[in-house]
């Protein structure tokens, strides 16, 4: 057995308890552990007349489930050893630039140690200079229309914050556009019908509550909490209880951005037939089960490579399971027998419990357990098929990792949820699905774990790491492989890693784990198991065209190295000259045409002026006789992008990647318009690689 590295996550928290006020809170199974709420409410700007309602709503939702609560208005507050004593911070209401530079650095230490922030309201109105902030809350504050009814559409009902809601949610409130839209980085919960209400800015698709993990932390947004009245409310108030338990980690979530999904089931059963006895009653768009034993199974369509996702809660002990890859058939038994069942049940011998392949494959019990909600709660299962090749996500987190090797059976085909038998009360609900393809093919940045095949390495979930999981449990000799990748141009080869070990080394190969090396790039300890870096390597005698990718590990001892992704760069070699476009089709532009050392480099609209004509030479970028450059030769996200006299140094040097983005390998960082923000005169600056619309770019 390989020694496992590092440890996972403790078992898994209780549900919350019942709140005893005059508008009570969904109840649960069992009370939280308890745990420590400081909230915050100082303002800069605009003071709310409900902070005070808030605050008390807060003490009474905390004296109801377990929690305690700090109130404070004093930024002296935000001190490491202070804010240690919390699981989560909240800003209530809070506007404008109310933490200095030491107290912020503090508040990103805390988020970084794992806990938690809750926004409420304004809280996007807060320290627009801050980027952490900006990220950690999701968007910031544009504009308001008058306090007005609005339809609120809950997008997932399997969140703590919003499970006890209604798919359309009603009521009054100060509607908030926000400057960006926080859908590529967050966790959607819920948006803004505009066609409800008058002055709404941000089109069909206007998110006003969102959950997301950053820096290792985890953050929840709700745009709601304006008004006194608000607070009174017994849908709210549940809101934010489910807010707070989430950031603090009573509650567990699937809080990875989520798009591209088709619902299978979402209230409409148009598509789906039961096989076998029982039945599942289908009310407010949850499907329970009664009786059994049979299969309700989705009968339009089979299945390849797919991700399926779908919230469901058990009543106690109970039992049930999503199948998947059988055939068609009128008997539940030909799913047992030709498909896979990934198990729900609280309690069954190991390989039959929830997050088992049923009788297959244990789950890691360990995993499992630290992100597993009690029963009473929701909890999100992704199903991700390739090929023959199934993982299993709880919450976010990866809990088994399964390959069928028998020939009879496959992974493809059709899925079902079973009703076990009388007693066995299981819901479900949101039931999507998005399909892959059939030979995905990875360019650009890939994300470690999504390896095609390995040996010894496998995919471990983790803080900080992009899309939520590295490539684990790496030691010397181990190797994995990605098939189908496009080798065209590539000439170097930047890596996001993170050791606490003793580090390595990393090989690039073709062809086979001893195919001939194309670079290595040695990877040191970065001085703990959170703290990442970038390393880069270039590249030679690369074969163009699809190849089968293969990175080999070297080193010393175990326990080397995690790695998080990899970006493959194509080089420049030629020469272009004329404009280069990015977001919305603007152009990137030397800002009033300045040629002194340190002028900024903007976004604007496209004139053909000699500010916007580029030179493309390498990996050199030059524009009125000068080159594009990081400030400093700096590495932090936000770093100036300016005009600078040319000199040869990896400040200046870019790498169009084929994936669109415009990376700085000696940061391993990407061109970025701040903010998402596509108006003129909108800075670019150095940010992490996100493969986002606001760091593509066409070069001429």
């Amino acid at each position: 057995m390989r020694r496992r590295l590092r440890p996972v996550l403790g078992a898994a928290m209780a549900a919350l308890a019942v709140i005893a006020c005059t508008t009570p809170a969904t109840p649960a199974s069992a009370a939280d552990a308890p745990y420590d709420v400081l909230v915050f409410s100082k303002t800069a700007g605009f003071r709310h007349d409900a902070i005070p309602v808030g605050i008390q709503t807060i003490r009474d939702l905390g004296a109801a489930n377990n929690f305690t609560v700090t109130a404070t208005e004093d930024a002296a507050a935000f001190t490491t050893s202070n804010l240690n004593q919390y699981e989560s911070v909240v800003f209530l209401n809070t506007t404008g630039d109310v933490l200095n530079a030491s107290q912020q650095t503090a508040f990103e230490s805390y988020i970084g140690s794992g806990r938690g922030y809750v926004g409420v309201h304004a809280a996007a109105d807060t320290e627009y200079d801050w980027p952490f902030y900006g990220n950690l809350v999701g968007a910031w504050f544009s504009s308001h229309p008058a306090i007005q009814q609005a339809n609120m559409k809950v997008e997932d009902r399997g969140h703590a914050a919003t499970g006890h809601l209604p798919q359309t949610w009603t009521r009054t409130d100060e509607w908030y556009n926000y400057r960006t839209n926080p859908r590529s980085t967050a966790h959607v919960l819920a948006t803004l019908d505009e066609s409800s209400y008058s002055g709404g800015g941000m089109g069909a698709d206007h998110p006003l509550s969102w959950c997301k993990s950053y820096s290792g932390g985890r953050s929840f947004y709700t745009g709601a909490g304006h008004t006194q009245a608000s607070y009174a409310e017994s849908g709210f108030r549940n809101h934010l209880l489910g807010g707070i338990r989430y950031a603090s980690g009573r509650s567990k979530a699937d809080c990875r951005p989520e798009t591209g999904y088709t619902p299978l089931y979402n209230g409409s059963t148009t598509g789906w037939s039961q096989a076998g006895p029982g039945n599942f009653t289908n009310s407010d768009a949850t499907l329970t089960s009664v009786g059994g034993m049979g299969l309700f199974w989705y009968n339009a369509k089979q299945f390849t490579n797919y991700s399926l996702k779908l919230d469901w809660k058990m009543a106690g002990d109970d039992n049930s399971g999503i199948f998947i890859g059988f055939p068609p058939s009128s008997d539940p038994q030909s799913a047992i027998n030709n498909g896979y069942e990934v198990q729900i049940d609280a309690t069954d011998a190991v390989d039959r419990t929830t997050g088992s392949v049923y009788t297959y494959k244990a789950a890691d019990t360990a995993a499992r357990d630290a992100a597993l909600n009690a029963p009473g709660e929701w909890n999100t299962y992704e199903l991700l098929v390739e090929g023959e090749r199934l993982q299993v996500l709880l919450n976010g987190v990866k809990i088994n990792d399964f390959t069928n090797t028998d020939p009879v059976r496959s992974l493809a085909g059709h899925i079902g949820i079973q009703n076990h038998g009388t007693g066995d009360d299981v819901a479900f609900r949101n039931i999507r699905i998005k399909e892959l393809g059939t030979t995905p093919t990875p360019t650009g940045t890939i994300q470690a774990e999504t390896f095609s095949s390995a040996n010894g390495v496998s995919a471990f979930t983790k803080d900080g790491a992009n899309g939520g999981q590295t490539l684990g449990y790496i030691e010397p000799g181990d190797w994995a492989a990605y098939n189908g990748v496009n080798l065209t141009g590539v000439t170097s080869f930047t890596a996001r890693v993170v050791s606490g070990g003793a580090g390595g080394t990393i090989q690039v190969r073709t062809g086979s784990a001893t195919g001939p090396v194309l670079g290595s790039v040695a990877v040191p300890n970065t001085g703990s198991w959170t703290t990442y870096a970038n390393v880069t390597t270039a590249l030679s005698n690369v074969p163009s065209g699809t190849q089968n990718l293969y990175l080999t590990f070297t080193g010393s001892g175990t326990g080397l190295f995690d790695l998080d992704d990899f970006t493959l760069v194509k080089g420049g070699g030629g020469t272009g000259v004329g404009p280069i476009k990015g977001l919305a089709g603007k152009c990137l532009d030397v800002r009033s045409g300045g040629t002194a050392d340190g002028t900024q480099i903007q976004l604007y609209t496209c004139n053909g002026g000699t500010a916007q004509s580029w030179t493309v030479s390498g990996s050199t970028l030059k524009a009125l006789g000068k080159c594009l450059d990081v400030s400093g030769g700096g590495t932090a996200n936000g770093t100036k992008i300016q005009l600078w006299t040319c000199n040869g140094s990896g400040a200046q040097n870019w790498a169009a990647a084929s994936d669109g983005t415009l990376r700085n390998p000696s940061s391993g960082k990407c061109l970025d318009v701040s903010g998402n923000n596509s108006a003129d005169s909108t800075i670019v600056h150095l940010w992490t690689c996100l493969n986002a619309a606001n760091q593509k770019w066409t070069l001429p």
